[in-house]
This record gives structure tokens, C-alpha cells and sequence, in this order.
């Protein structure tokens, strides 16, 4: 099977720091070419595969201002349509506007919908609802209005992430800083329960961070270290007595939660989107109602087994999971498609004018 993996180009694939789209599509592009799939993976020219490299965009346009993003995202999206003929399959993680392309090829295209940034994108999913093949990333993130081929949960690589049996002394928030991940709540979480809190992620809000974020931001009690790379994430996630995610929408998925389990760090988190699919309650963590009552959920960390964290996330988030669950779909698509293609031809065949005596 001929696959071509269409990669957002916000960040280079993999990424450096952030980009937990660009990370999905890493793992997964390396884990089917370890397999002997033929990918190739539409991203930034300077981005990482074993596989086949197909790169227009020589940056990412968060990494270089000089770069517009939507010249280049139009650039990138054609590279793949207009040689779409060439695979099996196309699956898009570039959200809604790859859609708007598909009449270029007769290829089937799977799209995986990392999150709806706004209702307002709706309607162009609506419209390929049917002709496109639709991946949600949890079922809390399934939108009535759509058809889904399947929930496949995110996955990571368990080898990037270093067990730690003992807790730390420090809170985590592991995230963008923006009103949705809920920076604001977990600063008051921390001073109320008395535990200093390190910060980590894009700032995504600017107006947010001045007002809300920085006037707290000490270096002693609260800490912000920015966005981090994989060595300093590994570090930081294992070394929190637990990650706070007090979150203010109803998150997709949250790559950051399973990521700190997998150090055997708990997670205390809002009970709102994928939360309930993700954390193990009582077990890998605490879901709360309202970020005010994660401080009296804190007190019982000490009585989660870390072991158990660990377990839950090798058992139900390993990348090697992921990987299987997509290839299963890819090869269930591919086969409808061309069960479809042969009823056509059939119908073709069927409909056409009988032989000339």
C-alpha cells in the first residue's frame, strides 16, 4: 500500500519543542515505514522520516516569521492532491481545508480531526461528510453531525518517556498558556495547596500571560521555563508529584496527560471533553467538576500507585497501538474504495451500448 501522510506545517515534523499534531504524525509515519509501508510524508523540507520526504515548505511558518502561512499551506495541500493519484490513500491531518481539494483525485482520503478550533469550520466537514473518511481522536470529541470511520487514540513512544517510581516536589502545568488550558486556575491550585508550579508551553495568548500568568511568575514559587524540547519534558513530567490540567473547554484528547503517566506521574484534571477516556479516576489521577476542588483531590496523590500510571498508558496509548488501529482502517478503506470502483465499472459496463452485429 502507497500512503501519503499530509502533515501540518506549523512546526518541522518531528517537532523540536511543541507541535503535538506534527508528533502524531511522526510516530505514526515511522511506525507503519518500520513495518515496510510505503509512506510519504508531505511536510516542512526540514523535517525527519524514514520514509519518502515530500517538502515545499522549507520551514515551519511558527519558526520563521518571514513565512505566510497561508501561501504556503495552499503550496503544500496542492503538492499532495495534484500527485494524489500516485497512492492508495491520503490521510490528512490538516484539518478541514485539504478537504476542499479532494475533487482533484479519486484517491479515498482519511482525515483525522485533531479538535474543532471553532463551530464555524463545521460546515466544510458537513460538506464532504460521506466522501471523506473521518477519525476522531476520543469520543467525547465525535460531533453529531459527522459520520466517523473510528475513534483511535493518540499514542506516543513509551522509550521517550522515563518511569519514575518516587513523586516530585513541584506541581506541572504542561501546556499552551491560553485561557482553554486553564494556566490562570492552576497558579491559584498551586499557591492554595501550598506546592511550588512550574509552568511549561507556548504562550498562545499574549494579553493572557501579561495579565494573568506573569504577575505571578516569581522563579521560586511559580516558575515558567517556556516551551521545552523532549529531554527537558521527559525531565520535568517525571519529576512533578502531579500534572495539573484545570482546563476551561472540552479538551479533544490531551497528549500532555498521557505523556505524565507515562513517567507515573498522576494527573488532577477538569471532567470536561476526553478527560474521562484518558485518566483512570481514582487510579492514574483525579477528575474534579471545578478546578477550585483539585486541591483537596492533591492531598490524596501519595495514595496512586505511580506503577499503575505507567501501566494504564503503555496498555491503552502505546504508538504501537495507534499505529495497529491505523493500519487496520487504512486497509478496511482501501478495500471499500476499490469494491466501490468495481461496482462502477460494473454499473458502467451494465448501462453501455451491447456489441455492434
Amino acid at each position: 500500500m502507497r500512503v501519503a501522510m499530509l502533515a501540518p506545517i506549523a512546526w518541522r515534523t518531528p517537532p523540536r519543542h511543541y507541535g503535538p499534531w506534527e508528533s502524531v504524525v511522526s510516530l505514526l509515519t515511522e511506525g507503519l515505514v518500520a513495518r515496510g509501508i510505503e509512506v510519504t510524508l508531505f511536510a516542512t523540507q526540514d523535517s525527519h522520516t524514514a520514509g519518502r520526504l515530500v517538502g515545499v515548505c522549507p520551514r515551519g511558518y511558527e519558526e520563521d516569521p518571514d513565512i505566510v502561512p497561508k501561501v504556503w499551506e495552499c503550496l503544500h495541500i496542492s503538492e499532495v492532491f495534484e500527485h494524489g493519484d500516485d497512492y492508495d490513500l491520503i490521510h490528512n491531518h490538516f484539518d478541514y481545508l485539504p478537504l476542499t481539494y479532494m475533487g482533484m483525485t479519486s484517491t479515498p482520503v482519511l482525515t483525522t480531526i485533531h479538535g474543532f478550533s471553532s463551530p464555524k469550520i463545521l460546515p466544510v466537514y458537513q460538506k464532504y461528510n460521506g466522501r471523506a473518511y473521518y477519525v476522531a481522536i476520543s469520543d467525547a470529541d465525535r460531533h453529531p453531525a459527522l459520520d466517523y470511520s473510528a475513534t483511535i487514540y493518540h499514542g506516543i513512544d513509551l522509550q521517550q518517556f522515563t518511569f519514575r517510581p518516587e513523586p516530585g516536589t513541584y506541581l506541572l502545568f504542561f501546556g499552551r498558556i491560553h485561557p482553554d488550558k486553564g494556566a490562570k486556575e492552576a497558579i491559584e491550585i498551586a499557591q492554595t495547596f501550598g506546592m511550588p508550579l512550574i509552568l511549561a508551553g507556548i504562550v498562545q495568548d499574549q494579553v493572557y500571560f501579561t495579565r494573568e500568568v506573569e504577575p505571578h511568575v516569581d522563579g521560586k514559587q511559580v516558575v515558567y521555563v517556556g516551551s521545552v524540547g523532549p529531554e527537558q519534558r521527559n525531565h520535568l513530567l517525571g519529576g512533578a508529584y502531579a500534572l495539573l490540567h484545570p482546563i476551561n473547554f472540552d479538551e479533544p484528547f490531551g497528549l500532555s496527560v498521557i505523556e505524565a503517566m507515562a513517567c507515573g506521574t498522576p494527573v488532577v484534571a477538569c471532567h470536561r471533553g476526553s478527560m474521562p477516556e484518558v485518566i483512570a479516576h481514582g487510579h492514574t489521577g483525579f477528575l474534579v467538576p471545578r478546578a477550585n476542588e483539585a486541591v483537596e483531590r492533591l492531598r490524596h496523590i501519595p495514595e496512586l500507585k505511580r506503577t499503575t500510571c505507567r501501566q494504564w498508558v503503555a496498555s491503552r496509548f502505546s504508538a504501537d497501538r495507534m499505529v495497529e488501529d491505523y493500519w487496520r482502517l487504512y486497509n478496511r478503506i482501501v478495500s471499500e474504495h476499490q469494491r466501490k470502483q468495481q461496482r462502477t465499472r460494473s454499473k458502467e459496463g451494465e448501462d453501455g451500448d451491447g456489441p455492434i452485429s
